[in-house]
């Protein structure tokens, strides 16, 4: 399937999203790897993964950016070269990318039962509030757990918790906005973001 949705929350960011319909060797095809991405697909059982990864490599096609542009530190942060902002997420068959002029983070979910066995894990006490009529508790702690997983991996910094450090201030239903700070270390900033939900995911992404 070609591009499944782009978004420009500001002139110099951009959201894409892909729905992954494709076998693996459609995807593979008219893209070039460096010899390192090339051994991490190589060493992929998953077939999902193998097709998330060329997903990607699809996306930043989108934008005119191919593999040879990207390159990641030691936490794994993805990086361009000409020094723009990338970040990037896959579950089962959607996958995304942001790209903007700023520090930015973006996670896609899917919406599944099973993440509230593990809420209490990434939920602060003084977010219990916002969980209303307005959004299934499944939904909602979806929307969390993009937020905070967005926002952790704009810090990328090693001991932030998604529960301790990353906390939800204000949720905004009818727009779609929230915010969020992150308390970390004595320093405190915060931070504007996005979600939308569709065909069973959820996506959250910072707004520079």
């Amino acid at each position: 399937m070609p591009l499944y949705k782009t978004i420009t929350p500001q002139p110099h960011t951009k959201v894409l999203i892909w729905k992954i319909d494709e076998p693996f060797d459609v995807l593979n095809k008219d893209i070039s790897l460096t010899p390192h991405c090339q051994n991490r697909i190589d060493s992929m059982k998953s077939e999902m993964h193998r097709r998330g990864f060329m997903s990607i490599r699809h996306l930043l096609k989108e934008v005119s950016y191919d593999d040879r542009d990207l390159w990641y530190d030691d936490f794994g942060k993805p990086h361009l070269y000409d020094g723009n902002q990338i970040s990037i997420t896959h579950s089962y068959n959607f996958s995304a990318i942001i790209i903007s002029n700023q520090q930015i983070g973006i996670d896609i979910e899917k919406q599944r039962e099973k993440i509230t066995s593990i809420a209490h894990k990434f939920v602060h006490s003084s977010e219990e509030h916002f969980f209303n009529n307005e959004q299934t508790r499944i939904s909602l702690l979806t929307i969390i757990w993009c937020v905070k997983e967005s926002l952790y991996k704009l810090y990328a910094t090693p001991g932030l918790s998604f529960k301790d450090h990353i906390k939800i201030t204000e949720v905004d239903f009818s727009n779609n906005r929230i915010k969020s700070t992150i308390n970390y270390k004595g320093k405190r900033d915060s931070y504007e973001l996005a979600f939308i939900e569709f065909e069973g995911f959820t996506c959250a992404y910072v707004i520079p």
